[in-house]
């Protein structure tokens, strides 16, 4: 750096020489100190200790050079805001540097630091810190003091963790640990409220973070990791997302929760392992960006997938079955509804002979709702869109009226005797659940005309259903059936519509062909490989008439 830089507050310029008709108002060298210089692309490998010379600096800008180290001067800059020291070959910073009380940005990154001084916290002022490509495996434990800070990049080191400390920077919306060796993230990076954009793409994370404050976090980069579950903890309070990208993971299920992310515009899902998605993806409002590309998806075409992103979603659309809560509700705080809330419709009960407690993402239906029946007879129970995890047992008081029950999109894993105790029962719907059987008790459901078994847990066909001999209705899509008995089916003669799409078929029986009494056979969306789609596509009587062909004579 020519010297009359480093002089320029001090001596008068040249012209000044030549030309004595200035008057005061034209003297600037008078007047003002240097506030910024830029010597950035150049080719230098050290600066001077002379930079003192110029204490007004606000900005100072080296970068692209060829510097090895600081001068300690640089910490008498006491009124510097900006300092791009970044695409230097510098191994340490000078401790003086901390002296910088003003500074907002400070940036570092394409060095090669192994270590940060300890002091860094007394920056106090910093709102941007950029660290990335450098050698650094760990973080001086005073980040937590950087209180101000907005944005930190860390991306392209060696770090093994993050400090849990790093928590305590509540201003901090951007935070970038890009390709680094991270295997976990501290769970208390989780109360960071301000946390807008975290990229943990390229480590070696096995599990996401749960982010119960991140209320505000938009994006969400974890692409090129390890992680194998995601859970709906993960996801269930981030109402703000945007985008989120779990490219390249080993993930293997997506849980229905995904769909409380209302505010989600992209997410990107490629090549992990997964086989099956919630249907309910097709309802985020805001979904513009969906790749699914490289999953072993059984329930979707890959000609469907190239078709982009709003063929897609229109396509999941088509097979919920059925609405789902309405999005603008906000979900209530708490899972259990304490009986003061729920407001019992008497009318409901007396007049449409209803009791409907629905969509309260209660875990128990309270006991004021059965109270409240008295000798009123109830012909319809709806406990929908809940979170129960046992069929409600004082159901059985309405043994002697109820006809239709409707306990969908709950957690309920197992039916439950005092269910099997409605024998006036025809329609039973306990779609989207966690059901992998059904009790034999359920024979005594004599009556039962209508059962929605759809989107639970089955592997196999359940077999009490086949002694339910009034049954005209039985749904069991996307569920993992793998076979099914179809001499047993025989006998259910008033069986009009079976639908087994979406499940593990690997091969329909021919015999099947000979239950003449089913209008509606739906067997879409199986790995089987006859009949082929074309037949399918023909409808049921075809699809019957083509098994018969193949029975052996």
């Amino acid at each position: 750096v020519p010297q009359h830089v480093w002089r320029i507050n001090l001596d008068t310029p040249e012209e000044a020489h030549q030309n004595l008709s200035f008057g005061a108002a034209d003297r600037w060298w008078e007047q003002t100190d240097l506030t910024k210089l830029i010597l950035a692309s150049n080719k230098l490998q050290c600066l001077s200790e002379d930079v003192k010379l110029l204490p007004a600096l606000t900005v100072l800008d080296v970068h692209d050079n060829q510097l090895t180290s600081l001068p300690s001067a640089l910490g008498q800059l006491e009124n510097l805001q900006k300092l791009d020291v970044s695409h230097n070959k510098l191994k340490s910073i000078p401790e003086e540097l901390m002296q910088l009380s003003h500074l907002k940005s400070l940036l570092l990154h394409h060095n090669e630091l192994s270590c940060l001084p300890d002091g860094f916290g007394q920056l106090v002022n910093l709102e941007e810190l950029d660290l990335s490509n450098n050698h650094l495996t760990d973080i001086p434990t005073s980040f937590a003091l950087l209180i101000n800070l907005v944005r930190l990049n860390l991306a392209c080191n060696q770090l093994k963790n993050l400090p849990a400390d790093i928590s305590a920077m509540k201003s901090l919306r951007q935070l970038d640990c890009t390709k680094n060796y991270l295997e976990t993230v501290p769970s208390k990076l989780a109360t960071m409220a301000s946390l807008e954009q975290l990229y943990l793409r390229k480590n070696k994370l096995r599990s996401l973070p749960e982010f119960p404050s991140c209320k505000l976090l938009k994006e969400l980069h974890a692409g090129e990791n390890q992680i194998e579950i995601l859970n709906a903890e993960n996801l269930k309070h981030l109402n703000s997302l945007s985008v989120l990208e779990l490219r390249d993971n080993k993930i293997k299920s997506v849980p229905d929760e995904i769909a409380l992310l209302q505010k989600l515009e992209r997410l990107d899902l490629t090549n992990n392992d997964i086989s099956r998605l919630p249907y309910t993806l097709g309802n985020l409002p805001q979904l513009k960006f969906l790749a699914l590309e490289g999953n072993p998806l059984r329930t979707i075409r890959r000609d469907l997938l190239q078709k982009g992103t709003q063929e897609l979603l229109k396509y999941l659309r088509s097979k919920i079955q059925d609405d789902v809560t309405n999005p603008n509700e906000e979900p209530p705080v708490t899972a259990m509804t304490l009986p003061s809330e729920s407001r019992v419709n008497m009318h409901a009960i007396t007049s449409l002979k209803l009791l409907e407690y629905s969509e309260k993402q209660a875990a128990v239906i309270p006991d004021e709702m059965f109270n409240a029946v008295g000798s009123n007879p109830v012909a319809t129970v709806n406990f929908s869109k809940n979170q129960l995890n046992e069929v409600p047992p004082r159901i059985v008081e309405l043994k002697d009226s109820l006809c239709d029950v409707n306990l969908g999109f709950n957690k309920i894993s197992s039916i439950s005797l005092e269910l099997c105790m409605l024998h006036k029962l025809t329609h039973l719907d306990i779609r989207n659940n966690f059901l992998t059987s059904l009790p034999e008790e359920m024979e005594a459901l004599t009556r039962l005309q209508v059962i929605n078994l759809s989107f639970n847990r089955f592997k196999v066909f359940p077999s009490v259903l086949y002694r339910i001999l009034a049954l005209e209705t039985v749904l069991l899509s996307n569920n993992q059936v793998g076979s099914i008995d179809p001499l047993q089916l025989k006998k259910m003669d008033r069986l009009g519509t079976l639908d087994l799409q979406n499940n593990d078929l690997l091969q329909v029986p021919p015999e099947l062909g000979n239950c003449e009494t089913l209008r509606t056979l739906l067997l879409e969306g199986n790995p089987f490989r006859t009949p082929r789609a074309a037949v399918l596509a023909k409808g049921t009587a075809a699809v019957l008439e083509y098994l018969r062909s193949r029975i052996p004579a």
